[in-house]
């Protein structure tokens, strides 16, 4: 399915703002758990794992398992063209994922991260 990725599925798939935002942290931090996630968009689990599903069945994302965690990123086969525009976007946007982006940032080096992706 991603080889056949279109602008349209792809706009239609990133249209909604929550999805929008999920998808660009995770082009920009590599990969992001669903705890992350909740916690960077201050958002319930059952809703982010609800978009998520989305972003994978438009093969805009890919998951995988470490444990009992499970860690999403781009697909590694999105086409040339979606890259490029991510990044044009997260360049041409940085204040916009701010809020999400600082309180991703406080979540790193804190012993009690791990109790949070629990």
């Amino acid at each position: 399915m991603v080889e056949h990725l279109t602008p349209t599925m792809v706009f239609k798939c990133l249209a909604e703002e929550t999805r929008a935002r999920m998808t660009l942290l995770i082009a920009r931090e590599g990969e992001l758990c669903v705890c992350e996630l909740t916690a960077a968009l201050e958002q319930s689990q059952p809703k982010i794992s609800r978009h998520l599903a989305q972003l994978r069945a438009c093969g805009v994302l890919e998951d995988r398992r470490q444990g009992q965690w499970v860690y999403y990123r781009l697909h590694p086969h999105l086409p040339d063209w979606v890259h490029e525009m991510l990044k044009t976007i997260l360049a041409a946007n940085r204040n916009w994922l701010g809020p999400e982006v600082q309180r991703l940032e406080r979540m790193r080096n804190r012993p009690e991260r791990a109790t949070i992706c629990a």
